[in-house]
This record gives structure tokens, sequence and C-alpha cells, in this order.
């Protein structure tokens, strides 16, 4: 005799089939929350930025995110582009010093973590063999002629600083400062391209030249140039900040600063954060990008490491993507808990 199978149980083993089917694509819909969705990042003009923008495309990618070769942008058209939802996200942010910018993004786009909280430093430095020959320990010394006579190669009576680009958020904290402090006729910016500016400065103190410049860290200047080896942090009186930052005029401090002339040391810049800015509505539609984002961090010092082989000769796109790759290969058991994390905030979603 042949078995009778009733329907409910053809039904019931179908159903089974189905649902065995199914599971696979499933298990990988929740691997790869993004699949389907091309992502368009930014990235900053500073190319000491473009590490952690491979970073954090490569972990989109692993999302499944479909990651667009990253727009390469100075920060008011950043701004507004990322408001506008016209570029998704960059993570290049850097606040307070970006703060004259929130009206401009704001009402589109918005903060989400950190890249590195704290200890992003800036201020200004001078080769520690000039200052402590000629006894610089301020800004106000360049006011001296014999001073700015030493940093100052075209004759005009001021002493050449290398300053920030056009478009750079320290290029108008140095000029609200140079005015502050009545150093417009003392102090002259150079405000061409900042890593030719900054090599030619390099250049000309291994040939045992005097050299001037504003940087910030993370940064391969100051691991090439060591603070109190090479060069020397010097101070501000007072601090001066435009309108947007003087809430932190008083967080300008740092006391055991390596290199600095005093201690503690008055930079005349607050350590700042850098930060994701990312669009309202990507981050509303694609919550575990906005995870990503949230939980994701990278040191101070892997940046640096990267900055120092990048300066080395080690800059081309596929390099960087590499160092990113390598980056998150030793990092894999963190890196594989916040892609824990932002593939759960999908789920919760039902993204």
């Amino acid at each position: 005799m042949h078995p009778i199978v009733s329907a409910k149980g053809m039904l019931k083993g179908a159903g089974l089939a189905l649902s065995l089917a199914v599971l696979p694509a499933l298990v990988a819909a929740q691997d790869t929350p993004g699949e389907g969705v091309t992502v368009t990042p930014a990235r900053a003009t500073w190319d000491t930025g473009w590490f952690p923008a491979a970073v954090y495309g490569r972990l989109l990618e692993e999302l499944g995110y479909d990651v667009q070769r990253p727009t390469t942008l100075d920060n008011p058209p950043f701004y507004q582009s990322v408001a506008q939802g016209d570029v998704d996200f960059w993570v290049n942010g850097w606040f307070p010093l970006h703060n004259t910018y929130r009206s401009t993004f704001e009402q589109g786009a918005e903060l989400i973590g950190y890249v590195a909280q704290g200890g992003a430093l800036q201020g200004y430095l001078v080769d520690k063999k000039t200052a402590e020959a000629h006894g610089i320990t301020s800004l106000e010394d360049f006011k001296d002629p014999e001073i700015k006579a030493l940093f100052d190669s075209d004759g005009n009576g001021k002493a050449e600083m290398v300053a920030c680009p056009p478009g750079w958020g320290c290029e108008l904290v140095i000029a609200h400062q140079l005015e502050a402090y009545g150093l417009t006729d003392h102090i002259e910016p150079i405000k061409a391209g900042y890593s030719a500016s900054m090599a030619d400065a390099l250049g000309r103190y291994q040939d045992g030249g005097s050299i001037f410049f504003y940087t910030w860290t993370p940064n391969w200047t100051v691991g090439l140039l060591k603070p109190g080896q090479d060069v020397v942090w010097i101070t501000v009186e007072e601090a001066s900040l435009p309108e947007d930052q003087q809430a932190f005029e008083d967080a300008t401090v740092v006391e055991g600063l390596e290199g600095c002339v005093e201690d503690p040391c008055n930079l005349g810049w607050p350590a700042n954060d850098i930060r994701p800015v990312v669009n309202s509505e990507f981050a509303a539609n694609n919550p575990s990008a906005a995870k990503l984002f949230e939980v994701a961090r990278i040191p101070i010092e892997a940046i640096f490491a990267q900055n120092a082989r990048m300066f080395d000769g080690e800059d081309s796109e596929d390099d960087i993507r590499r160092h990113a790759d390598e980056w998150i290969m030793g990092h894999r058991d963190e890196v594989n808990a916040w892609l824990t994390q932002a593939r759960e905030a999908a789920m919760a979603q039902g993204e």
C-alpha cells in the first residue's frame, strides 16, 4: 500500500522547504544591511584625513554598502553639500574649529560619534635651534625686527609662516589671531598648498635654516620635526578665538606638552575632536551606518603612523586603501564588535 499523505502534511513540508531556502538570504541580509544602497562620501583637502576616510569606507563596504570614490572638498562646499544631501558624510569634521559652519549644515546634517575624541592639537612652532638662540617663546616675539628678519626670505619686513590654504577652518582662526594680536604687519601667512609648503620648510630646516609654521596633530609634520628635539611649540599670552569658538578660550592651555617652551602651555587653540558629519536623512534611512559612525574610533597614534608612511612615498590611492585594510586586519576583533552593533541596529529598525 502507498502511504496516504494529508494535504496539511504536504503544506507543512513545503513550508519547511521554503523556509530553508529563504534562510540563507535572510542571514545574508542581516550581515549586509547596506546591500543595494549607494553611499557618496567626501573627504577633506588635507591629506592627513584621507586614511580615516578610507577606513570608514571599507567598514561600510563590509556592511554591504556600495561606497563610491570620495569627493575631495574644502570645508565650505562640503558643509553645504552634506546639508543638501549631495554627499552623505565625511569623517574629517574638526570641532570646535568647524563651529563656524554649523549654521550651514545643521538644518540637514549632524555630528555622529568620534573618529578621535580630544587630543587633536593645533598651534605654532619654531625650530628649536633658532628659538633657543634668540629667546623665542611667544607670538609676541615676532614684533621684534631682529626676530622677524630670521624668517623673512623676501625682504618685505615680515616673518614668513607656513599657514593654511583658503577654505580651511584654521585659515580663519589664524587670520583672526594675527589681527587680534596686532601681528598683521609682522607675520606673513603662507597660504599655498600645505604639504608642499611644509616640505619646503623641512628642506630649509635640513639645510640649517630657520622655520616657523602652524600645524595640527595628527600630522606627519610633528613626526618628522619632533617637538622638543627639532622644533618647539610657542605660546600666546592670552587666547583669542573667533566669535563662534570664544566659549573655548579657557580650554587652550595644555599641561605636560612635550616640546613646549612653557608648562603649562597656552597654544591659543583648544584641543579638537575629529568627528563624522552625516546627512540626517541618510542616517535615518541607514541605521547600520549611523551606528557604525557612533561606535567606531581610530586612535590618533594610528593616524600619525599612516601619515608618516604617506610622507615617505606611500601616498597613492591604492596605498591608502591598503593602509586602511592593514589597520582593519590588525584590529579585527574590535572592528567586528563595531560591525555587530551596526548590524543589530539595522535589525532593530528593520533596515
